[in-house]
């Protein structure tokens, strides 16, 4: 067994490898750009070793540079993690080179299933059922064009060598193709280096199913049974389950099969997954296998009691299977959500900046081992902390929740109430669109499909679940809570001054919010004596109890019980972040935004007229030209950041006044990328 092995990525995954080598007695060794220099799998790792700058090529994509680490700490192994170098051949081969075990497969399994169209001319002697699609050398347009239409439309434009939902574009019909596939083969280059592509036909309303194989050198080959991935939007994943929802035994044992079929037929080793289509009718297509750790492989390790990362350690070592197909059964259920920083509003655009709170239910565990995160049924992957910032230059996905239960309605409802304790605040987050997921009707019943979060409402669409007196009661109570907290900053504690915040004499006061693109105005009175505190809005009075706070926080924050009103009885939670509130009452939540009479400017109305950049970003593409009338919705420019491409679209109708930033600038955060007047309809 290994000594020492470095771990050759970063984040949530970092951490999870390092806790299954050390319990395992494996020293371990961090590596890390400057921009994770505070990270926590840096402080956790015995040894850690700075790759060079923040961007990915710089640092944690750099080959010899990581080879480098390893010979400098003396490490036996690497284990590459998911994502960055973890399903690139010339790494694995440049292990084996330096004399260095590569914890996966081998160099030609990860060059075969590394090219999807390679992958399904490799799969197809084996009976492995195939979508229909082109998967050819040859890219030129004429042919691609020719090969779309023997096909058929709808089709979708896949890059060969793509993986997290990126290179892929679905087009529905001719018109539509030439400016596809531009578009696909550029974010392919960008993100793979490879701008080859490949088409297939589009399976309508399928399920994604995926199988979980591992392979030793001793010619075992087992699979762990499925997982269900439908739940995704931008052809990325955010909620998985295991085991999938209303399969037949027999559906079952075939996929099983099928799955162990694929790892054979390339003489596989290590951990791998077989991803496949589920139409309709119950017929099932291959889609990819991918040569890695999954990012979903805890609801796996959840269903069965098996530590996934120990088996690949092992299975590196040249230890047999720690388990026969017999003897791995199926136990309960599970669940992951993916956290991420982005905008569900906005497109599920990525979102940057600082974490100022970051804060797990008590129930939270991570264990590693026989049955790991059982014991409450709630696990938490993540690499985040208050104070820790989400990077431009990674992806966004701040963790991972997961929970177990015997039955699925159980380890849904156990996600739902875990995710409405989940505390995120600084930077825009999914934490609530998440729980809105679980408690859509069509998710909750299973057997949905990977159109499912396309038909739902958006967040815009749907009311406040907090009825309107108690979430203007609660704003107009932060306020005296802000107010609180910056008369008496030296305890950070609202509850240390107890006086009203305004004397029973003036007039009910007024603050303005905006609640997402809705403008509200509330008029409060607020009386606190000792924890008890009255409300008057809008004619009705809001009874609270005022809870102490546990500990100081760095942000203005109030905790407390709702005594009247639709929610009496719920514990609510209001936290500051700058001008901006979070709500929580009992499992609801929304976020208003106080406009500060201090903070208004001159140019309020800017945003009205005008697109700003989101985030640092290139622009890839400009849609308009000055002078030209848009509207509302409208695409205007094209931005890549976070190697993917993004459309910002026009806020409201108007004529395009000056594009100041052409394609190919490099722009960041709030940089006004088109400025345009608002048409109006009386001249």
């Amino acid at each position: 067994m290994f000594t020492k092995i470095l771990i050759a990525n970063r984040g949530e995954i970092a951490r999870r490898i390092n806790r299954t080598a050390q319990a395992m007695g494996i020293q371990t060794v961090a590596v890390y750009s400057t921009a994770d220099a505070k990270a926590l799998h840096v402080q956790e790792c015995n040894e850690a070793v700075c790759l060079g700058e923040p961007e990915a090529a710089q640092s944690y994509l750099n080959i010899d540079k990581v080879i480098a680490a390893a010979r400098q700490t003396g490490a036996q192994a690497i284990h590459p993690g998911y994502g960055f170098l973890s399903e690139n051949a010339a790494f694995a081969q440049a292990c084996a080179d330096a004399n260095i075990t590569f914890i996966g497969p081998g160099v030609e399994a990860i060059r075969i299933m590394g090219s999807k169209s390679e992958a399904k001319a490799c799969v197809q002697p084996a009976g492995v059922p195939l979508i229909p699609g082109y998967f050819g050398a040859d890219q030129s347009l004429n042919t691609l064009q020719a090969e779309a239409e023997r096909i058929g439309f709808p089709l979708m434009i896949k890059a060969v060598a793509g993986g997290g939902g990126k290179g892929i574009r679905i087009v529905n019909s001719a018109a539509e193709l030439q400016a596809a596939l531009e578009s696909c083969q550029r974010e392919a280059k960008n993100a793979f280096g490879d701008a080859t592509v490949m088409l297939e036909k589009q399976i309508i309303q399928p399920r994604h199913v995926e199988v979980q194989v591992f392979a030793d050198t001793h010619g075992n080959v087992v699979h762990l049974f499925e997982r269900d991935c439908s739940a995704q939007r931008r052809h990325q994943k955010v909620i998985e389950e295991a085991p999938a929802f209303g399969l037949t035994e027999a559906q079952r044992e075939a996929f099983g099969r099928t799955a162990v079929q694929v790892a054979k037929a390339v003489n596989y080793v290590g951990a791998g997954t077989v991803e496949f289509l589920l139409d309709a009718r119950g017929e099932f297509y291959f889609m990819e296998m991918n040569t890695r750790l999954q990012v979903e492989h805890p609801v796996t390790e959840m269903i069965t009691g098996f530590d996934l990362v120990q088996w690949q350690i092992e299975i590196a070592a040249g230890l047999p299977l720690p388990a026969t197909q017999e003897t791995i059964h199926i136990d309960g259920h599970a669940f992951e959500a993916r956290l991420y920083a982005e905008n569900p509003e906005q497109g599920f655009l990525p979102a940057i900046g600082t974490v100022e709170l970051w804060e797990a239910p008590d129930a939270i565990e991570f264990r590693t081992g026989t049955h790991a995160g059982r014991t409450a049924g709630i696990r938490l992957d993540s690499a985040m902390r208050s104070g820790l910032a989400v990077s431009p230059y990674y992806d966004p996905m701040v963790g991972k929740l997961i929970t177990w239960a015997p039955t699925r309605e159980a380890a849904l409802n156990k996600l739902a109430n875990a995710l409405a304790q989940l505390r995120c605040v600084g930077v825009k987050n999914n934490l609530a669109w998440l729980r809105s997921l679980c408690l859509n009707p069509e998710f909750a019943a299973g057997g949905y499909d990977t159109g499912l979060i396309d038909r739902m409402s958006t967040p815009t669409d749907a009311p406040t679940p907090i009825d309107s007196d108690t979430l203007h009661a609660l704003a107009g109570l932060a306020r005296w809570a802000l107010h609180q907290h910056q008369s008496n900053k030296s305890t950070q504690d609202p509850l240390a001054t107890l006086d009203g915040f305004y004397s029973s004499s003036p007039p009910l006061r007024e603050d303005r919010w905006f609640n997402r693109d809705t403008a509200l105005a509330t008029h409060t009175h607020v009386s606190v004596r000792g924890q008890q505190a009255l409300v008057q809005c809008a004619g009705s009075i809001l009874q609270l109890a005022l809870s102490p706070q546990e500990q100081r926080s760095a942000l203005p924050r109030l905790k407390g019980l709702v005594e009247t009103g639709p929610h009496a009885g719920s514990a609510f939670d209001l936290i500051w972040h700058g001008d901006n509130l979070s709500i929580h009452v009992g499992a609801e939540q929304t976020n208003l935004q106080w406009q500060n009479p201090a903070h208004i400017r001159a140019d309020q109305g800017h945003d009205a007229h005008g697109v700003a950049a989101p985030m640092p970003g290139k622009v890839f593409a400009v849609f308009v030209k000055v002078g030209d009338t848009v509207k509302k919705g409208q695409p205007l420019i094209g931005l890549e950041a976070m190697k993917m491409e993004h459309t910002l679209n026009s806020p409201c109708d108007g004529v395009v006044q000056s594009i100041p930033h052409p394609v190919g600038d490099q722009v960041t955060e709030g940089t006004e990328l088109i400025h345009f007047s608002e048409n109006d309809d009386s001249k």
